[in-house]
């Protein structure tokens, strides 16, 4: 794997082998040494031309752990803001000797053209492209899912049969579509909820069913209820009435909450608007993944970056780590 740019390129062994070595990262992530020598002398390009914190630190993160060199470039306050081409800021990056770039950018497919151009040659991850696509958040999504709900006997192992209901603005979400994709690859089946407004005007988008009744689908005993955020700074028309409406018909709220089976796992790829699309009792309930996602997100970068820049699964001398700096003797 050279680029990881969406999860509709993914076979399912490709799939089940990122999980897999997700395993072993997340093994290194709970040592007192949270490090590996995998990446040393290799520089990775934070490349943001969007606004994230989770993402951005989750990266950085993963990469330092991996023991890599970190370059964090944001858009604001660079010569991009004085009218720089995307070209020329890759080239000039290109001459600086970087190894790998992790990119957003507000305009869907951006990743696809650095990847696909002549302008640097070097493993490019989408970190989320317009409304179009984020692969590594529902690797991390699928990765949390396959934790849970097979415990320690997950490796290898995909997510067949287990379905999972996505609810919200799937219109405006990347994280719908690349999850589509990806939990189909993987076996299981996919529905969204979400009114006819927030959703994409075809009658199965990205090969998933569609219900327009969150009781109704909840009623049918999923086995993950995926809340989605209400992207209000893609909105530029009415998509619902008001957010009391959006709640009543399609929040998870307390009383929806309650009802669900003690197995059902609840999730969100963040940042949440309580009250909102989720009850506080809901985001805060034994069943709900929200934290172990943002842990389990370090885990799946660190393997995503280590198979792009290295090319292969890591031996198992690989997951040793990093040897701790040893003192000069003193003269």
């Amino acid at each position: 794997m050279k680029h990881l740019l969406s999860t509709a390129d993914l076979s399912r062994a490709d799939a089940i082998g990122i999980l897999d070595v997700a395993e072993e990262m997340a093994e290194v992530n709970t040592r007192e040494v949270k490090r590996l020598p995998a990446l040393r002398g290799k520089t990775i390009v934070n490349l943001f031309f969007e606004d994230s914190t989770r993402t951005r630190i989750s990266f950085e993160a993963a990469a330092k752990r991996l023991s890599a060199d970190v370059i964090n470039f944001a858009a604001k306050g660079s010569s991009v803001s004085k009218g720089e081409s995307l070209k020329d800021t890759v080239q000039t990056l290109g001459a600086m000797g970087i190894d790998g770039i992790v990119m957003r950018h507000g305009a869907s497919g951006a990743p696809r053209v650095l990847a696909d151009a002549d302008w640097i040659d070097v493993p490019v991850v989408n970190a989320g492209d317009g409304t179009h696509e984020h692969p590594t958040q529902a690797l991390l999504d699928a990765f949390t899912m396959r934790r849970r709900l097979h415990g320690a006997a997950s490796r290898g192992k995909g997510l067949d049969g287990v379905r999972v209901a996505i609810v919200g603005d799937v219109l405006h979400s990347r994280v719908a579509r690349s999850n589509a994709w990806l939990l189909a690859t993987l076996g299981a089946e996919v529905t969204f909820v979400a009114p006819p407004t927030l959703l994409p005007a075809v009658d199965r988008p990205f090969g998933a069913a569609v219900h327009h009744d969150l009781d109704v689908a909840l009623a049918e005993d999923p086995d993950v209820v995926m809340l989605l955020r209400i992207q209000q700074e893609r909105m530029h028309d009415a998509f619902f009435p008001n957010e009391r409406e959006y709640t009543r018909h399609f929040g998870l709220t307390a009383a929806r909450a309650a009802g669900l089976s003690e197995r059902t796992l609840i999730m969100h790829p963040g940042p949440m608007n309580r009250g909102l699309e989720i009850a506080g009792v809901a985001a805060d309930d034994p069943r709900s993944t929200v934290v172990e996602q943002v842990a389990n997100g370090v885990s799946v970068r660190m393997a995503v970056l280590y198979l792009a820049l290295t090319g292969s699964a890591p031996a198992t001398s690989v997951a040793q780590p990093a040897a701790a700096p040893t003192k000069e003797p003193v003269a």
